[in-house]
This record gives C-alpha cells, structure tokens and sequence, in this order.
C-alpha cells in the first residue's frame, strides 16, 4: 500500500519541474529577458539538440533480450487501437488536413506520457522494483517507436502544407497573396518557410492535362511528397537518435560492451538538461499567451479526459485482450493513466500544432496526476 513517505518521494520528484516552468514565466511575462524570436530559438535547441541526447542515452542503456513482451504488446495493440479510432473520427472531419492535425493531438493525448520523471517513483512507491522496471522499458518503446511516428504525420503535414502554399501561389496573378495562403501560414510556427526550392519542388500540380492527366499528376505528387517526408524523417535528429541507441543496445547486450566514458559524458550532459528545459520552455510559451490556460476551459477538459479516462479504458482492454493479469495488469492501466509527456509540447511547439492545448495538457495534468493515480491505484486492487 502507497503510504506519507512514497508519496513525498513523487512529490519531491515532480516539484523541481515547477520551479523550471515558473522560471520560464517569469523570464518573459515579469523579467522580459526573452522576446519571441529567442523563444522560438529555445524550442529549436530542446528539439534537435537536448531530446535526442536525452532519447540515445536511455535508448542505449536497455537490453533488448530481457524485457517484458506481453507488456509491450498490450501496450502497442491500445496505441495501435488509439491510431485506428482517431483516423476513423479524422475521416470524418471536412477536411482532410484538419482531420491530420486534430489526429495527431488527439493520438498525442491519448498515449504519449511522462513516463521517466512522474512514472518512475511513481510506479516505484506502488509496485517496487518491478513496476519501476516495467515502465523504464515502456518509456524505451516509447521513444524508439512512437514519437517517431508522431514525428512522420508531423512531417507529412508540414509536407502538405508546403504543396498548399505552393498551388495557392500558382493559382493567384503574380504579386499577389492568396487567401489560401495567409491561411495555411497562419497554421505554422515562426520559423517556417516554404521550400520553394529544392525537394519539394518536385512535387508535380500541373502534370499532363485532362482526366488522364490529373491522375498522373496526382501520382506523382504523392510519389514526391512520400519521398520527401521520407527523407525529412531520416534527417531528423531524433529519429537518427533512436536508431543508434538500439543499435548500440543490440550490440551492448550481445558483446558486453561499455559506452565509452568519453561519449557518455557527451551524450548526458545534455541529457540531464531535458526535462528541466522542456518545462522553462513550456513556461516561456505560457507567458507568451493571453490567458494562463492558453486553450481555454473547454479543450483543456477534453484533453483531461483523453489522458486520463480514454488512454487507460483502452489500455485495460488491450491489457485483457493480451492475457495480462495480476500485478502487470494494474502496472499497464495506471502507467496509462501518467500525465501528459513533455516531450509531445516540444515537438508540437516544433511544429505548429495545437501546442496550447498540449501545454495545458502537461501543465494541469501533472498537477491531477498524484490524485488521480492513488485513486487508480486503490480501485485495481480490487481486480
């Protein structure tokens, strides 16, 4: 049973975040050490820089041989339920890119937690050690399989929204602005700019004339947009962290082999920066708004629901599809039931998509979180 002493140790362990985001706030909204543009920069750092440091350092220290599977295939069969249901809503909105964009948020919402800085003592003050390793493997997992793909329908947006600029601009006499354009820049973050030039150029809006032409037109664009995406994600830093990291751990377990104290220190010096920044980033970000929960009441509700009623309900019946029972079944639910990952802002504020509603989601979720999880915690123990 959870007691004083194992909740003091959670609380001890999530306070530090709020001084960072208090730092963060006070930077801009009290101090005005920061203007936007610096903001902006901050973001860029955290994402290409400190997430795939912090993302090779804990990728390359797992053992691939020795984890536990059923965990791991209930966890992916709720995430992969997840992906279907909100593809399905996403097909039911007007348009297809905000079916995309509400998509990837709501996915997001639903499945990407903070599982190392909150889950750890967390599941560790509950379930001992073996709940502390149980959702360290998870957060692995996490990593190299799943913010991934959040990157790539990240990429594919951005992608699309490049082709959109570009047909607006052929569509309206030159020196002019189209109405679809202004529209689309108003959906993207500060540092983006259409790529005029180079890959997506290719993408081919005028192919051939006619039925017949549209449809080779049409092929070709998403031949060249698959490929740019494609490329894009290869180049990604995170993604280039994550297949390093298991090709490391592969290697390390096998052969016996140490990191070099060199590369080590390289690779956690930055580290050790990244929950820390990514909180006085999302504090930066806070007080760069006009209200402190930047969403508003009503999306800020509908995020507290997808993350701590819908992501653990499909959990526990992913969790009885795989045959998980016991003390993995109660470890599979309540890890689901984690406040929102830190690491989902960075990337949403990277790349233009509903970062209030995500900021919120971190913010007020990791509050809730402690609540929440004990009340989770004493209703599995009737299972």
């Amino acid at each position: 049973m959870i007691g004083l002493v194992q909740v003091y140790g959670v609380v001890v362990s999530v306070a530090p975040l709020y001084v960072a985001l208090f730092l963060g706030y006070a930077s801009v909204k009290w101090w005005s050490l920061f203007t936007k543009d610096h903001c902006h920069g901050i973001n860029r750092f955290i994402c290409l820089f400190v997430f795939p440091a912090f993302t090779f350092d804990f990728t390359s220290r797992i053992d691939p041989f020795s984890m536990a599977y059923s965990l791991i295939a209930a966890d992916a069969l709720s995430k992969v339920v997840t992906l279907l249901a909100v593809g399905a809503w996403g097909k039911l909105r007007r348009r297809a890119d905000d079916g995309i964009s509400c998509g990837v948020t709501a996915f997001s919402l639903c499945t990407l937690t903070n599982v190392l800085v909150v889950g750890v003592p967390m599941m560790r003050a509950m379930y001992g050690q073996m709940g502390e390793d149980f959702v360290v493997q998870l957060s692995v997992v996490q990593n190299i399989v799943w913010y991934p793909l959040v990157l790539l329908f990240l990429e594919y947006r951005k992608s699309t929204m490049t082709v959109s600029i570009i047909e607006a601009d052929q569509a309206v006499p030159q020196g002019t602005v189209s109405s679809a354009r202004t529209s689309v820049n108003e959906a993207l973050p500060p540092s983006f700019e259409p790529e005029g030039t180079g890959a997506v150029v290719v993408l081919d809006v005028d192919a051939g004339s006619g039925e017949m032409g549209s449809r080779n037109g049409a092929r070709r664009s998403v031949c060249s947009l698959v490929k740019v995406v494609g490329l894009k994600l290869a180049a990604n830093p995170n993604v280039i962290a994550v297949v390093l990291g298991v090709a490391w751990a592969l290697l390390a377990s096998r052969l016996k082999l140490q990191l070099p104290s060199l590369v080590q220190g390289s690779v956690r010096i930055l580290s050790s920066a990244g929950t820390g920044a990514a909180m006085f980033n999302i504090g930066i970000f806070m007080a760069m708004q006009k209200r402190v929960i930047a969403c508003g009441a009503r999306l800020a509700v509908l995020a507290m629901v997808l993350r701590f009623i819908a992501g653990p309900a499909i959990m526990a019946l992913s969790s009885f599809a795989v045959g998980l029972h016991g003390t993995a079944l109660q470890i599979a639910i309540i890890q689901a039931a984690l406040p929102q990952a830190i690491a989902s802002f960075v990337y949403a504020n990277e790349y233009g998509l509903h970062a209030n509603v995500i900021a919120t989601a971190v913010v007020v979720g990791t509050l809730a979180s402690l609540p929440i999880m004990v009340l989770y915690y004493m209703a599995l123990e009737y299972i």
